[in-house]
């Protein structure tokens, strides 16, 4: 798929999507072919259908999930490739309107402190105290933490835009303990991938992260449904 990638890489460039969605896009195509075990080009509604069904039934997947894995197709098979493509062919799924769970502040604290390592409850401190998105947790550079203006500097976030966050003394203290304590060789992200010895010099998995929030949801008794974004909406008391 090298020179598909490529292709769909530069289709993306060229509209300015931001990196993230881009990244997103060219995961889930890659994800349809394997799936079907076929370079992605020799394939069309039929399997775009029985993939759809996949994400559903086999991989548990909500609605709005599906229709984000259907518009990376869409993309491909229309900007990429310069096929045709009818949505009736291939329906986004209804999506159900739902109000996201919020946790109080007694909530916030068990999940913290219910975290399976002293490495992931440094993430879920950041992710509490900075209410970054998981996509910009992970990407995180640590140039990014502007200790003298006491801002996280995140680039092409959603909306492919720039931002700068608060960044608390209390997260600083704890990012600077994280940083003695790890001692990672590359010196790129803030949290590189290659597990407890961050041996390689790239953004760390977004699954990861996924999981020791809903590890330490299960440890702490929340019965509510968390995951990352889960943090950016919390009660105030």
């Amino acid at each position: 798929m090298t020179h598909l990638r490529q292709t769909m890489l530069e289709e993306l460039q060229r509209r300015n999507l931001s990196k993230l969605t881009a990244e997103c896009y060219v995961r889930a195509v890659e994800e349809f072919s394997r799936y079907h075990h076929r370079a992605p080009d020799q394939l069309g509604p039929e399997q775009i259908r029985q993939y759809q069904a996949h994400l559903f039934r086999d991989r548990k997947l909500d609605a709005n999930t599906v229709a984000q894995h259907l518009s990376a197709l869409r993309f491909f098979f229309i900007k990429t490739l310069k096929r045709n493509w009818g949505v009736e062919e291939t329906p986004y799924p209804k999506r159900p309107i739902r109000l996201p769970d919020v946790l109080s502040r007694d909530e916030v604290e068990r999940l913290i402190d219910s975290a399976d390592s002293p490495l992931h409850r440094v993430w879920l401190l950041t992710l509490y105290a900075t209410g970054l998105r998981r996509e910009e947790f992970v990407h995180l550079k640590v140039s990014d933490i502007d200790s003298a203006r006491m801002v996280v500097h995140i680039h092409q976030g959603k909306g492919n835009q720039d931002r700068d966050v608060m960044l608390s003394p209390k997260l600083l203290d704890e990012l600077r303990d994280y940083w003695r304590w790890v001692k990672p060789k590359p010196k790129t992200y803030l949290f590189a991938g290659g597990g407890r010895a961050h041996a390689t010099d790239v953004p760390m998995s977004a699954k990861s992260v996924f999981f020791a929030v809903k590890h330490a949801a299960r440890r702490a008794g929340i019965q509510k449904h968390v995951h990352p974004h889960t943090l950016r909406h919390r009660l105030s008391s």
